[in-house]
């Protein structure tokens, strides 16, 4: 059995540890192995020592950089790591290079949401959806892009195909919620996030439960702006119908 493939057995039997002491010795005879690099990578990246994960990352691209999975991992720990702008750019060169991918032209999309660039993701979820048309998370991202640009018409037609299409999921429907709260159908927007808030748990719920209470607080008196300030109050009421937004 060779290095490579013992680094490759401890990997798919998830041994990152047994990776990352083979990987070692291995490139402390040939510097220049990129495999060894993409395979220290990895393990890295399932142990979240990302910064590492990252160095061996750029050196496996930088040995081979034509090597197209290089620079999917690349773009992955970039993502893990919160740089979002940059695994964009990483996973839109791998989408112009195969324009036919859905897969990274979707990845670009997700990660021009969460570095904040809502117009951009928006140019990369059409090209998802026109490539796939009947993708769920494609529209389910378009949705979120649409409705972080105000096109609530736009956002609710994508949010709708999404919740069809991933048969109701809870990320879809909240998303629907949403394009209805921007396009002023509040009492719509509020009845779906009770019925969210009462089927999601942990800082699913807690997230939807803050949209509401928001919501609430936009068409509430004094009373009910009190009620709205106390959390557990709120919750309360809230989960068993007994608040309504006209």
């Amino acid at each position: 059995m060779t290095a490579l493939d013992e680094i490759r057995h401890a990997f798919e039997q998830s041994d990152h540890e047994a990776v990352l002491r083979v990987t070692d010795a291995l490139l402390a005879e040939r510097p220049g192995d990129d495999a060894a690099h993409e395979y220290r990578a990895r393990a890295l990246l399932a142990l979240g020592r990302l910064d590492e994960a990252e160095d061996h990352a750029q050196d496996a691209v930088r040995l081979d950089p034509d090597e197209i999975r290089y620079r999917e991992l690349l773009a992955q720990v970039l993502s893990s790591r919160g740089a979002h702008r940059d695994a964009a750019a990483e996973f839109g060169r791998l989408a112009r290079n195969d324009p036919r991918q859905t897969t990274w032209t979707l990845a670009e999309a997700e990660e021009r949401l969460g570095a904040s660039q809502p117009a951009m993701g928006v140019e990369a979820a059409r090209r998802a959806v026109r490539l796939e048309p009947r993708n769920g998370r494609a529209q389910l991202t378009l949705s979120q892009a649409l409705a972080r640009t105000g096109d609530a018409r736009g956002a609710f037609q994508a949010a709708g195909a999404a919740t069809r299409l991933l048969g109701g999921l809870a990320e879809a429907r909240e998303a629907l919620a949403d394009a209805r709260w921007l396009g002023n159908d509040d009492p719509a927007a509020f009845d779906d996030f009770r019925s969210l808030a009462n089927e999601l748990t942990g800082a699913d719920r807690d997230r939807v439960m803050a949209k509401a209470r928001t919501l609430y607080r936009q068409h509430a008196d004094w009373g009910g702006r009190l009620v709205a300030g106390i959390g557990p109050a709120f919750a309360f009421a809230f989960r068993r119908g007994w608040l309504k937004v006209a």
